[in-house]
């Protein structure tokens, strides 16, 4: 039997803006252990966003990140013989998670030439509330409002 819960590891902030936010969206981004590619991607990135936006990046990417961070979700659970889907609220740690792993999907999903140019356009999309990230989102919360008569059933 397991003695207890391993200690929260904490990360270090990025090179540039010193944020340990950005380095947790780095990791998410980068594919294969290449890390200084994922991060030149995303500064890239955000350089593009302040160059066609004419605001600070890190602004906007923090827009951004807060317009697709969910509220709501909803769990399977499993009463009598049928399954519902109960409406829960989201933890701290998951809402960032699920935030910033939608937006590197959408931005993946993209048809710009390079990740950079996908990346700040899905940026760009998503700080003004447009984008498939904040589709996503959008989706989730419809499910947990559709479901909210199971919200009794809580975990």
């Amino acid at each position: 039997m397991r003695k207890g819960s391993p200690k929260k590891r904490y990360l270090q902030g990025d090179p540039r803006y010193n944020d340990p936010s950005i380095t947790k969206f780095v990791n998410c981004l980068m594919k294969s252990g290449k890390k200084n590619l994922a991060f030149s991607i995303f500064y890239g990135a955000i350089d593009l966003v302040t160059e066609k936006s004419g605001e600070a990046g890190l602004d906007i990417y923090k827009k951004a990140l807060n317009n697709i961070i969910p509220m709501l979700e909803v769990k399977r659970k499993r009463i009598g013989g049928a399954t519902i889907q109960v409406p829960i609220e989201v933890r701290a740690s998951r809402k960032s998670a699920l935030g910033i792993r939608w937006l590197i999907e959408a931005s993946r999903g993209r048809g710009e030439h390079t990740m950079k140019e996908r990346l700040a356009a899905e940026i760009i999309s998503a700080a003004a509330g447009e984008g498939n990230a904040v589709k996503k989102r959008t989706g989730v919360h419809k499910m947990a409002a559709s479901n909210k008569a199971f919200s009794h059933f809580k975990f």
